[in-house]
């Protein structure tokens, strides 16, 4: 009686046979844990100050550089990115920032004010940041959710 054997199972190949798949459950675990990661990192990369942005519908800028951020927050304290500071401290450093950029390429400055503030506190700000001949100064808004 003869044995029909299968391709693989002879006496040159009794180890194990070559694998053939790639085993992907290991990567897309590694794959899950850097998404969760991300997903719980992602809100503590913005800017520290906690200030209640009102919506618009305008489209965000293009930038080059770094810019500056100046946050005025509900109580109306003033931040130079995440310092704090009174008016008078301010006008001074805006002075300096104004004193060190580059003509061809003014710093973008990028204000941040909560929407319960007094429009006149806003303006007061942007007083500030004229005088210094710092001129390109963006609101910052959180975009709308309604769409036309």
């Amino acid at each position: 009686m003869a044995m029909n054997l299968a391709p693989g199972h002879g006496r040159r190949n009794r180890g194990r046979a070559p694998m053939s798949e790639i085993n992907v459950t290991p990567f897309v675990d590694v794959m899950l844990v850097l998404l969760i990661i991300f997903m719980v990192t992602a809100p503590l990369l913005v800017t520290g100050v906690p200030v209640d942005l009102p919506e618009s519908r305008a489209n965000a800028l293009e930038q080059d550089q770094e810019p500056v951020q100046i946050s005025i927050d509900p109580q109306g304290r003033i931040y130079l990115d995440d310092e704090e500071m009174d008016r008078d401290i301010l006008a001074s450093r805006l002075n300096e920032i104004a004193a060190t950029q580059n003509p061809d390429n003014p710093r973008q400055i990028m204000l941040r004010g909560d929407k319960t503030l007094d429009y006149g506190f806003i303006m007061a700000v942007m007083g500030e940041l004229n005088r210094a001949g710092l001129n390109r100064v963006s609101l910052v808004t959180t975009g709308s959710s309604e769409s036309n």
